[in-house]
C-alpha cells in the first residue's frame, strides 16, 4: 500500500508539471504563462523534496561523537538536509522570477496596452 501512495504522489506531481507546461506553452496571455512557469516551479520543488524525505530519520545533529561515552553513527538514522536547502534557494529564486516577470508584464501592457501574446506581435510589426 505504501508503495501505491507513493507513486500516487510522483503521478500528482507529474501532472502539475504537465498542467505548468501546458500553460507556458498553450496560452497567449503572459499572466497565464507566468502563473503556468509557477506551477511547474512548484511541481519540481515537490518532487525533490519528495525524494529527500527519509522515513524514521533524523536531524543530523551529532552528539557524544567524540569522547569516552563516543556513540557509532549509522549514516542510514539521518535525513540529508542539502535537498531541502537547495529547495529553499529554488524558492527564493521562484519568487524573484515571478517578481520580474509581472513587473515586465506590466511594463508591456503599459506600452502595447494588452498582455495577449498575438495582439502584442502584431501591435509591435
Amino acid at each position: 500500500m505504501v508503495e501505491v501512495v507513493e507513486k500516487f504522489s510522483f503521478g500528482i506531481y507529474l501532472v502539475l508539471l504537465l498542467i505548468g507546461l501546458w500553460a507556458m506553452i498553450g496560452k497567449r496571455n503572459l499572466v497565464k504563462k507566468v502563473i503556468g512557469m509557477t506551477i511547474f516551479q512548484a511541481a519540481i520543488i515537490l518532487f525533490f523534496v519528495s525524494i529527500g524525505a527519509k522515513d524514521e530519520a533524523t536531524i543530523p545533529i551529532l552528539r557524544n561523537y567524540y569522547g569516552p561515552d563516543a556513540t557509532p553513527i549509522n549514516p542510514a538514522d539521518y535525513a540529508n538536509p542539502l535537498v531541502h536547502v537547495l529547495m529553499l534557494t529554488a524558492i527564493v529564486v521562484g519568487v524573484s522570477t515571478l517578481g520580474v516577470a509581472l513587473s515586465l508584464i506590466q511594463k508591456v501592457h503599459g506600452k502595447y496596452g494588452t498582455v495577449e501574446e498575438n495582439e502584442i506581435l502584431e501591435k509591435s510589426t
